[in-house]
């Protein structure tokens, strides 16, 4: 890998991956801004300015910013999430100045035309009515305001209907100069391209974009837990779990990684075996961790016949407590050769690369190279992923949601919750 990284006079930082084997290019801006940076009263203005960024600049319409791109077979999209957001590109290689003028046009130029936002505007409510539509979507959204009451961090990045309405062009103005900052952005590209031209590119055409940092978000404190039943007339119960986690830069990362990924991770993971496999109680099962700059996130989803749920969640509470102390060299080294083998892949695609080189630097102020990560995984022991189990399941009040409909839910949140904290407990003394 030959990664070149260059910080510019305005803070921005720039950081590129040549392949020179490739002859197209990935390149984006992200953003160290997202959904936990809002007000209440800015509650999914992250979302909406990155649908308006493609609605039009002083410079080019809406139409005319997709037909360049497209007219050299390129694509433009942009993604929001809880701590970033992302605007990019995938473009041949000679056209990668056009997409990093685009890039520049859409952040520093945009016109926030009052028809135009008033639709996008629209657009979204839509999609917060799809989102309502779609049962993951809604026990998900229940979990994290569970997990972190009252706060950004516990909001969905859509935002409501109420506060969309409120949103004008002036407020977009004003949060894009206030978060949107040289010392809180990365210019990001990987594939066929050349550091010096992108450094060149980048300095002309984002010279806007300067000053001192923007402001930090208020630091996430995971809540107290707890459980909460949501009525739904559906086929089956969903259910959630959640547990406070460890941030990006926490040294049991990796550990408690491979941990996740041997209770759910994938089909050979103990819930998999043994709530699908062999009780036939679920389509899908698995669990996740989110690292986030001051937190974490451990969660697990499923879904069953609610007649099945206390059972479900008998079985899954069972299995996360027993795991501790019963994990096995061979499921360690199958976790870690997963871990390694999605890292490996990933390095293959050009945008993969793109997002890992703006992530790393947004998290550690500089990337790091495949060889540390897969020597960080290969340091992971069978003592060091029990030692981040103990501390996931003693860490936190778990979090239990379920949404559906039947009495069994209410059983089934109330079992989860108590045997957790009680398991939890008893190794501790």
């Amino acid at each position: 890998m030959s990664v070149e990284i260059s910080k510019l006079a305005s803070g921005l930082t720039v950081v590129t991956d040549e392949m020179p084997h490739l002859e197209t290019a990935a390149l984006g801006v992200w953003a160290g801004v997202g959904g936990r940076d809002e007000k209440p009263n800015e509650h999914g203005i992250s979302h909406l300015l990155e649908h308006m960024a493609f609605k039009g600049t002083t410079k080019r319409s809406s139409r005319e910013i997709v037909e360049e791109i497209e007219a050299v077979g390129g694509d433009l999209n942009a993604g929001t999430s809880t701590e970033t957001t992302s605007y990019y590109a995938r473009v041949l290689k000679a056209d990668v100045p056009l997409a990093l003028d685009v890039l520049a046009d859409i952040l520093a130029n945009p016109a926030f035309e009052p028809d135009e936002l008033e639709r996008e505007k629209n657009v979204i409510v839509q999609e917060i009515g799809a989102a309502q539509d779609t049962p993951d979507d809604v026990v998900f959204e229940h979990l994290n305001e569970l997990c972190y009451p009252d706060q950004p961090m516990g909001r969905s990045l859509l935002g409501t209907a109420k506060t969309l309405r409120a949103f004008n062009r002036d407020m977009l103005r004003g949060y894009l100069s206030t978060h949107y900052r040289g010392p809180d952005m990365v210019v990001a590209a990987a594939g066929a391209v050349d550091h010096s031209q992108v450094v060149a590119e980048v300095e002309r055409r984002f010279a806007s974009f300067e000053g001192t940092p923007g402001p930090k978000p208020q630091t996430a404190q995971f809540g107290q837990g707890g459980t909460k039943v949501v009525h739904r007339e559906l086929e089956q119960a969903h259910l959630t779990l959640a547990l406070e986690g460890v941030p990006q830069t926490d040294s049991s990362l990796f550990s408690l990684q491979v941990f996740t990924n041997i209770l759910g991770g994938g089909m050979s993971s103990r819930l998999f075996q043994e709530v699908r496999e062999k009780r036939g109680l679920c389509y899908s099962i698995y669990t996740f961790h989110a690292p986030y700059s001051d937190t974490g996130f451990f969660g697990l989803y499923t879904g069953t016949d609610p007649a099945d749920a206390p059972e479900m969640m008998e079985v899954v509470v069972d299995i996360m407590n027993d795991s501790v102390e019963t994990l096995t060299d061979a499921e360690i080294a199958r976790a870690k050769a997963q871990m390694k083998a999605g890292l490996l892949m990933a390095m293959e695609s050009c945008s993969s690369r793109a997002e890992q080189l703006a992530r790393h630097v947004l998290a550690y102020g500089r990337p790091q190279t495949v060889q540390e990560l897969v020597a960080r995984i290969d340091a992971v022991s069978i003592e060091s992923t029990r030692d981040a189990a103990r501390a996931l399941l003693s860490r936190s009040r778990p979090a239990v949601v379920a949404l559906g409909s039947g009495r069994g839910l209410d059983t089934a949140v109330s079992f989860a919750e108590g045997l957790t904290r009680a398991r939890a407990k008893a190794r501790l003394h």
